[in-house]
């Protein structure tokens, strides 16, 4: 038993190292933690497409050269209702920001909960449930720290959606 609690112990340590020794190597690399605040379309399938406005924020902060994992907030305004939803992203840049310093494709996904505030004569009701969120687009550098972009995704509560951002580069 003390043989495998060592061999576990040196394995720990081992692994420890390894990973520091990575992110400290990467650190030095890796993109700037930054904000991006956009709008969007939104369609919803419902006997048909409904068609709403949306703004959004999110951070991004930069695990490794091309990973990037942080919060996102949305918020949806329609006809007596409204939608709010909260996802934790993970985004992962195709071609790091060091080798294309102007345009940088990216994938994205996301889970979280999506709420839905509906106002009716009666008075309001609320509904929360999962969410998820999934697709990709494009950043275009504009300056030092700022960057234009479009993206397209797909979630749940099933839509499609299409929207631009400005992304500001935070520190360095």
């Amino acid at each position: 038993m003390a043989d495998l609690s060592e061999r576990l112990r040196r394995s720990l340590v081992a692994a420890a190292l390894v990973l520091s020794a990575v992110l400290v190597g990467s650190a030095q690399e890796r993109p700037r933690p930054a904000v991006d605040l956009g709008a969007a379309w939104i369609g919803f399938a419902d006997d048909g497409v409904v068609s709403e406005g949306a703004f959004d924020g999110a951070f991004r902060w930069y695990i490794s050269r091309r990973v990037a994992v942080g919060p996102e907030l949305l918020y949806i305004r329609g006809d007596n209702h409204s939608h709010l939803a909260l996802t934790g992203n993970l985004t992962w840049d195709v071609l790091p920001e060091s080798t294309h310093p102007t345009t940088t494709p990216f994938l994205v996904v996301g889970a979280g909960m999506f709420q839905t505030r509906d106002t009716f004569f009666v008075g309001d009701f609320t509904s929360t449930e999962g969410a998820f969120t999934a697709g990709g687009g494009v950043r275009s550098r504009v300056g030092n720290r700022v960057s234009i972009g479009v993206d397209a995704r797909i979630g749940w509560e099933l839509h499609l959606r299409v929207g631009g951002f400005v992304a500001i580069g935070l520190g360095r």
